[in-house]
């Protein structure tokens, strides 16, 4: 743009002012188009629709998406839905509302907004009144957005390639160079690919014209596309009559042709590449979106430390051993992505990515630097470069802009800054709004733009449409600000539009920042078709494409560990719930008679508990006499004490974290299980100051706890990650059992306290049904032992758990690929040692006991020989499979000043 001209825009919006429509009252008499019959149909004649809406037309803005203002009616292609929703009403509606929020909490579909309390917990918002656009208003939408897909592909590559658009003066090479999102280091990268970019997301508006206008692009780690299909499916189950009865367009085709275009994509045109997800974890705000794409799409989800660079090659470190990548689909920013190259703080990025993609070893959708192209400044150029590239006119045009790095147009924003929106050229700082600003701020804003003005752009402040939006708490349709993301992907020659997309609506009317980091609700957005949109599947239809998909679920040696631990911590807190249950009834017990024999046993199991938590001293070491004495604090403390790792809330929520480190592998009941356990951990916090409620909630935890571990068994295939996650829970009731027996039948006790220490043992293992079938009314030591240690047949037998540990290690892959397949590993062999030992033992020589130490020696050894083998078949799982390599950092950081 030439700085010697007047600044313009393409086309200018003013801000125009709400106007309600004075004239309506509860007599409304406005005209609907019959949409497929084009009679009219008067509103007054339906007073469920006059009662649906009369609140809505009083406060409908000039430019609304549904109201009609120069016909005073409802616009023909939202009749049907209108229809349908005054039907069931706002009460209904708002029921609805609640069944969405209830589906998306037990879906675990959260999404992270700043400074909220529940942080990535927080439930993503909905609202159940969609964003309807007709088909012949969508067309033009969609053929200008990959217009401006091909232009903004070829300035890509063009940056980073000869950059002839610089060179010919078409960008002022000031609004490129100093852009933090244009790395040098990806210039000339080697990249086969036609269509570099590969994925990306543009921000519409509807002006007051009725143009849809371009707000920004985003291509780094585009949100979005996993909550629109989530909302979809949502929102086909809630409202389903609506949806059946309204012609959508549907969203599969859309994945299945990114699914395509991504494939061809791999170095030297491999056929069945490698694909995995990259994700910065479950600190990222949208990681629920990254864990659900990656299941939809068939990928692997992987962090950083699940890959390594070698030999200039990409390599996911899997149980069973490393596994070249072909394709990395990134929902990681550029700077991030390589902290030897690139932000030497980043800890979401692998150390060697650049040289690997320099060596054109590894394909990245999108390719690393693609940033540059999310550059508001851009938007003043776009018009000549669509003229000089392509040869046509834009046909979207883009709010109107001021880059400040041409003098006029600097003057322009810094005279009228007070009525623009202000943005900085690679998003350094918020965006703000001159408008919320005092008069110091302002001065203070101009001055800085003065100094640096290529870094910021001014864009005029847009006039939103808006939609009807359900206002819970008011229990009204209003109208609400709406912006719709669309999703781009590159396809064949050209690129595919997903018919939809995100729209977004402000929470207020007069809100200036439509954001879900700011708390704004989404909607789903449904393209009307003249036919019957025909259901697509994204399922391979080809043997090629299915093999592909079994090599691309290889298990991350991150992914087996968190699901070991995931399989011992969710033992390990039925365990002690169990025991915190069996302790309380005893304590019960103890209050009502009195009886001495009861104490004595309840002291007991006390001492288990606090060796099962181990938190000491507890009811174990020095001072344990005045906890013995009073044990309901240090209960309540084992209960809901966060500060200590061994209580029951900490060990539950270790178990949340580990669980969400895998969201990817959870069935969607499953996952509802895991929310129910969340919610168990709320009410343990509100519950533990009363007994008889604390009891109730560990009842309802305990078969919680019991659902997961069946539930997340028996819906996931028999394989490696399977085989973990059951070893998890193996080796951790094994030892359960060994400390429990421990504790309560190494040393000698009077027999009335045995007796009553053998019943609450067997009532807390899950086996005093068990025994009573076997052994009737006898109670001895023998058959305790016996069916607690020796029985292989019993699920709850330390017998059993060595056999399963036995099986599952054998069924693991043998990551160390020793070429003497003959021979045992280590592993194996303690294992096998151990199994001999139980089968061999005589429960006879268990139970005497010595008149020396007046305990059962040879049960002792057996308990401690077992435990000391187990955890070191735990350790050398935990070298064998999990180990992961320290990632490599830089001596001689970078420096990049994040500050203005």
């Amino acid at each position: 743009m030439d700085d010697k001209k007047t600044p313009k825009a393409e086309k200018t919006i003013t801000d125009k002012p709400i106007q309600p429509i004075s004239n309506l009252n509860s007599s409304i008499t406005a005209t609907i188009k019959n949409n497929s019959t084009g009679t009219a149909v008067n509103v007054s004649a339906n007073s469920s629709i006059e009662s649906f809406l009369s609140h809505y037309l009083q406060n409908s803005p000039m430019h609304d998406e549904m109201w009609s203002q120069d016909l005073n009616a409802v616009k023909p292609h939202w009749q049907r839905l209108m229809q349908d929703l005054s039907a069931l009403g706002a009460t209904e509606l708002i029921k609805s509302r609640k069944e969405l929020l209830r589906l998306l909490r037990q879906n675990g579909v959260t999404y992270n907004v700043f400074g909220d309390p529940e942080g990535y917990q927080r439930t993503w918002q909905i609202d159940p009144i969609p964003w309807v656009i007709e088909e012949s208003d969508w067309n033009p939408i969609s053929e200008g957005l990959k217009q401006r897909a091909v232009l903004l592909n070829i300035i890509l590559q063009d940056l980073y390639g000869e950059q002839r658009l610089i060179s010919d003066g078409l960008i002022p090479p000031t609004l490129i160079y100093p852009h933090r999102g244009f790395l040098r280091s990806c210039c000339q990268l080697k990249n086969e690919v036609h269509r570099q970019l590969m994925f990306y997301t543009t921000d519409l508006a509807r002006g007051p014209d009725g143009t849809m206008w371009v707000i920004g692009d985003r291509a780094q780690a585009p949100i979005g596309p996993g909550y629109v299909l989530e909302a979809r499916m949502a929102m086909t189950r809630v409202l389903g009559k609506a949806f059946r009865n309204t012609q959508v367009q549907r969203l599969a085709n859309f994945f299945r042709n990114f699914r395509k275009s991504l494939a061809t994509s791999a170095p030297n045109g491999k056929e069945d590449p490698l694909v995995v997800l990259l994700t910065p974890g479950p600190s990222s705000g949208t990681y629920f979106e990254h864990a659900y794409l990656a299941a939809y799409l068939g990928y692997t989800l992987v962090q950083a430390e699940d890959l390594t660079v070698r030999d200039n090659k990409v390599w996911l470190k899997s149980i069973e051993g490393l596994k070249q990548i072909d394709i990395i689909l990134r929902w990681v920013d550029d700077l991030a992505c390589d902290p030897l190259e690139l932000d030497e703080r980043s800890m979401v990025g692998l150390p060697g990515l650049m040289q690997a993609v320099r060596a054109g070893q590894v394909s990245m959708s999108n390719p690393i630097g693609v940033g540059i192209i999310e550059s508001p400044g851009l938007n003043a150029f776009l018009p000549t470069l669509c003229e000089k590239i392509l040869g046509e006119k834009l046909l979207l045009p883009s709010a109107a802009s001021w880059w400040c790095g041409q003098k006029k147009e600097m003057n322009y924003v810094l005279e009228n800054l007070n009525h623009l929106v202000i943005k900085t050229i690679d998003r350094r700082i918020p965006t703000f709004y001159g408008a919320l600003l005092t008069n110091d701020e302002l001065a203070t804003w101009k001055k800085r733009i003065q100094a640096e003005p290529y870094l910021y752009v001014g864009q005029e402040r847009l006039a939103t449409s808006t939609v009807p939006t359900l206002i819970q708490e008011h229990q009204t349709i209003e109208p609400r600000s709406a912006m719709l993301r669309c999703f781009i992907t590159a396809h064949h020659d050209s690129f595919d539009i997903m018919p939809g997309g995100l729209t977004q609506v402000s929470k207020q009317m007069d809100e200036p920042l439509i954001s879900s980091y700011t708390g704004a609700r989404s909607k789903d957005t449904w393209i009307l078709t003249d036919k019957p949109s025909r259901q697509n599947s994204l399922w391979a239809s080809s043997v090629k494409q299915t093999q592909s998909t079994i090599m691309e679920s290889t298990l991350s040696s991150r992914a087996a560990e968190n699901l070991f631990w995931v399989g011992r911590y969710t033992e390990r807190a039925e365990g002690i719930t169990r025991l915190l249950r069996t302790v309380i009834n005893k304590l019960t017990d103890y209050d009502d008679y009195q009886d001495e024999s009861d104490l004595f046993c309840l002291h007991q199991l006390l001492r288990s508990l606090t060796q099962l938590t181990q938190r000491l001293p507890g009811f174990i070491e020095e001072g344990s006499e005045k906890l013995l004495a009073d044990p309901w604090p240090e209960l309540k403390n084992i209960v809901i004490d966060r500060q200590h790792p061994g209580s029951l809330i900490s060990i539950l929520s270790i178990l949340m974290r580990s669980a969400y480190n895998v969201r990817d592998m959870w069935s969607i009941d499953t996952w509802r299980v895991l929310d129910d356990i969340k919610e168990d951990i709320k009410s343990l916090d509100r519950q533990s100051s009363d007994v008889q409620h604390l009891q109730s909630e560990l009842e309802s935890l305990t078969v919680t706890l019991m659902a997961f571990s069946g539930q997340a068994l028996e819906s996931m295939p028999q394989e490696a990650s399977w085989f973990l996650l059951d070893l998890g829970k193996r080796l951790e009731r094994a030892h359960q059992i060994i400390a429990m027996t421990e504790m309560c039948f190494v040393a000698r006790r009077p027999e009335v306290v045995d007796h009553l220490l053998m019943e609450s043992i067997l009532s807390n293992n899950e086996s005093l049904m068990t025994y009573r079938r076997r052994f009737r009314t006898l109670q001895t030591n023998h058959t305790i032992l016996d069916i607690l240690l020796l029985d292989d047949s019993h699920p709850r037998s330390l017998a059993y758990q060595v056999e399963k540990i036995f099986d599952l290690i054998k069924k693991l892959p043998d990551a160390s690929n020793s070429k003497n397949k003959q021979r045992i590993s280590e592993t194996e062999r303690l294992i096998l040692k151990i199994s001999t030992d139980i089968k061999l033992t005589d429960v006879t020589n268990l139970v005497r006991i010595s008149d020396e130490t007046h305990k059962r020696e040879q049960l002792s050894r057996l308990l401690k020989n077992t435990q000391t083998a187990l955890e070191k078949i735990s350790n050398l799982i935990t070298q064998k499979y999990f180990n992961h390599t320290e990632n490599s950092r830089q001596l001689a950081p970078t420096q990049i000043d994040f500050n203005i």
